[in-house]
């Protein structure tokens, strides 16, 4: 029998722990001293870390697995209660009808705020339009955000109350469309989460009395999307697009007591960013303890395929020429990213379309030629359209695919929606290759990409174990699957490695900090159409428990 001069804090016991760790696959009990795992081995054993003060944990043999990382979680952008809720809406009529009805709920709202359009809710496959949201507006001014928040959608009164006119189109939250024939802006705006969300965009909303951007507003979007993570057995964020602004958030939530799950926080690098900016960024690395670290930067090579503003090597179906633009030349990126490289930075950057996934691996090569290879960790994050010749690139580069699962089912990506009609059936199969990146030996981090996406990991596991529909259907790219242990491990392992957490994070392993979820399913030996449903029972963060279910 075990035996320890110190009895443990917490001992779980009655558990199927599945470790993500080869060297120690299972056991049936874990010890915790100081927030650390003391040790693994069996129900028999365990008796000797057991004391007067210890707490125990019968886990009824239940599934237990490492704390799950969200690679990709926007919980400082979340979703808002004080806006109108769009998500599911599918047509125009039904748009205009949750508008007016919230309108009537709230009548002496001095703004229209919604989020979560869908651009298949817009006749004909155009773009929306001011004109569009008139009739159920009137003279109020109206911002909606996409679902995807890479664009937004203004009526004719939030154009004026925007300063938005044919004269002032390049704006610091976004580029607003003009209608080809009369160079009028048209009421949508792109670019918005490449301007809108950067630190200049966020100011001149907050200016313009946008109460979106407010901070109280801001604080009341993490608070609830921070209290939604540790439910859902998320010990750790990966919050990928901040600004030096908005880390005084996480430290309110620490005091107030709502940061249970830890936070990695992304530093976003927008076009014009000054070596000024990089030094202020470099000394935010102050912030590097067990609840809140700060360190990575994010930036953008294109957009989304959805508006037809990704890259893509070939033309997007039905078009002759329109391939979509990168953000930078790519020259230029490949002299930033090794700029950034050469100051020891690791970069997250968005890329979606084929060739802008390119463009980064190209960069990321060039660094290398320059700076030497060095254990950078570079992510792409999306990958949504890989080409085939650039998938073994990710291994021999060493850049981590940071990918959301979700994006890829049927009914939100598939037949009939406008990322495969955009991107055509031609190249359907670059579609989110997750087998093929895993079996060419890159690492997955997995993530939910919230709110753009649910922010539950059993939902994400579920689509990349089998992309097809919740509630049923027929798959999508079946032959991109994965097994729910790489599922599994994306969402642990995975994501740990990809964050430089691996030696803390990640698996249960002895000596590394005790988080992990006691789910109510086992999800390694359940059907995959029952893995959504499955709740987090008992979530644990550095061997306190945070949640109960």
């Amino acid at each position: 029998m075990a035996s320890t001069a110190r009895p443990a804090h917490l001992v779980l016991r009655n558990a199927r722990v599945h470790t993500v760790d080869p060297a120690f696959p299972e056991a049936q009990a874990m010890a915790v001293i100081d927030g650390r795992i003391a040790w693994l081995g069996s129900d028999e054993d365990a008796n000797g870390w057991t004391g007067p003060g210890t707490r125990v944990i019968d886990a009824e043999g239940k599934l237990v697995l490492p704390g799950f990382i969200d690679a990709h979680n926007h919980v400082r952008l979340g979703s808002d209660d004080a806006c109108v809720q769009l998500s599911g809406a599918r047509t125009l009529d039904e748009v205009h009808a949750r508008i007016r009805a919230w309108h009537t709920a709230n009548p002496d709202a001095e703004w229209i705020e919604a989020e979560a359009f869908d651009y298949s809710a817009i006749p004909d496959g155009r773009m929306p339009a001011a004109a569009d949201l008139d009739p159920a507006t009137g003279e109020v001014p109206a911002f909606m955000l996409s679902y995807d928040v890479h664009t937004a959608w203004v009526n004719t009164a939030g154009l004026r109350r925007l300063g938005i006119d044919r004269d002032r189109i390049h704006l610091p939250f976004g580029e607003a469309a003009t209608d080809p024939a009369t160079g009028e802006p048209t009421g949508f705006i792109k670019d918005f989460a490449v301007k809108g969300l950067s630190r200049d965009g966020h100011r001149a909303l907050q200016q313009l009395g946008l109460p979106w951007a407010s901070p109280d507003r801001q604080y009341g979007r993490l608070a609830k999307s921070l209290d939604d993570a540790i439910g859902f057995g998320i010990t750790t964020v990966v919050e990928p697009q901040n600004s030096l602004d908005d880390l005084p958030l996480f430290e309110r939530a620490r005091a107030e007591g709502r940061l249970k799950s830890r936070i990695v926080a992304a530093l976003f690098h927008p076009r014009g960013t000054t070596d000024a900016d990089l030094d202020d960024f470099a000394a935010a690395a102050r912030y590097d303890d067990d609840r809140i670290r700060v360190g990575p930067l994010k930036l953008y090579i294109d957009d989304v395929v959805e508006p037809r503003t990704a890259a893509l090597l070939e033309p997007y179906a039905g078009c002759r020429h329109h391939r979509g633009d990168t953000f930078y030349p790519p020259e230029e990126f490949a002299e930033l990213l090794t700029k950034l490289d050469a100051r020891g930075f690791q970069c997250f950057v968005h890329a979606t379309g084929d060739r802008g996934i390119r463009t980064v691996l190209d960069a990321v090569e060039h660094a290398r030629a320059v700076n030497g290879a060095r254990d950078a960790r570079h992510q792409v994050v999306h990958v949504e359209c890989l080409d085939p010749e650039d998938t073994p690139r990710f291994a021999e580069l060493g850049v981590v695919a940071c990918m959301q699962p979700r994006h890829c089912a049927p009914e939100v990506a598939g037949p009939g929606k406008d990322w495969a009609e955009n991107v055509g059936a031609e190249r359907w199969h670059k579609a989110w290759p997750m087998r093929s990146l895993h079996t060419a030996g890159a690492v997955l981090a997995l993530s939910s990409d919230w709110n753009v996406a649910e922010m539950d990991p059993m939902i994400g596991i579920h689509t990349a174990v089998t992309r097809r529909p919740l509630g049923g259907g027929e798959p999508w790219m079946p032959q991109e699957t994965i097994s729910v242990e790489a599922a599994v491990h994306g969402y642990t392992m995975g994501s740990a490695y990809a964050n430089f957490l691996e030696n803390e994070r990640g698996s249960l392993t002895v000596g590394k900090e005790a988080d992990f979820v006691v789910l109510s399913r086992d999800i390694l030996r359940a059907a995959p159409e029952d893995i959504p449903g499955t709740v987090a029972e008992t979530v644990v963060v550095g061997g306190v428990v945070e949640h109960l279910a």
